[in-house]
């Protein structure tokens, strides 16, 4: 019996670190891949804003964004991101602003200022996308950020490919890097297994 339970034991473990080790395998391929291609639209994922600006890893996103419009893959840019306690703007109206401010036609940006995590966003979008008839989108967020994301997006219906933004502050050293890597496989299998978000990003 003692033998029995050894082996149930080492098989659990053995199970739970393949499954780890391929989520992490999986947030690190997704995030060196640029998946673009035509789109009903270009979904960005809010970050912090203070009084309407962009903070630098937003308007790294939101760069990223209009390269993509500019290409033509999408004719419009969703911005996502609801206002925290106390602020004037959401992330959403911060980075529709930057847009408009950096040439992107008013027309052709659509602000989506719901949610304070991934998933709330994300959902929201969906919702926004039904109303609209859209189907398909590309996502633009930090690099081991887009599986995370584009598993919420498609989960709530919409189909998703990612286009990651590889410059900025998330993306500088080694140690960042495996910093994020961990936490977004630990928040994605979080995810899987409870269907909620476990961090705001």
């Amino acid at each position: 019996m003692t033998r029995w339970i050894r082996r149930a034991v080492a098989g659990v473990v053995l199970i739970a670190v393949v499954l780890v080790a391929g989520t992490a395998l999986r947030v690190w391929h997704v995030a060196r891949a640029d998946e673009r291609q035509p789109a009903d639209a270009i979904v960005v994922l809010g970050a912090a804003q203070y009084n309407g600006t962009p903070s630098k890893v937003f308007a790294y996103r939101l760069a990223q964004a209009k390269e993509l419009y500019d290409e033509g893959v999408a004719p419009r840019i969703v911005t996502t991101g609801g206002r925290a306690q106390g602020d004037a703007y959401s992330e959403a109206e911060a980075g529709t602003g930057w847009l408009t401010e950096n040439g992107v036609p008013d027309s052709d940006t659509v602000t989506v200022p719901e949610g304070n995590d991934t998933l709330l966003s994300l959902e929201a979008v969906a919702r926004e996308a039904d109303r609209q008839g859209w189907e398909s989108a590309v996502i633009v967020s930090d690099p081991w950020h887009s599986l995370r994301a584009r598993t919420m997006l498609e989960d709530a219906g919409v189909e998703s490919w990612t286009s990651p933004t590889h410059s900025g502050p998330i993306v500088q050293t080694r140690g960042t890097q495996a910093w994020y890597i961990t936490r977004e496989t630990a928040a994605l299998l979080y995810y899987h297994l409870l269907g909620a978000d476990s961090v705001r990003s």
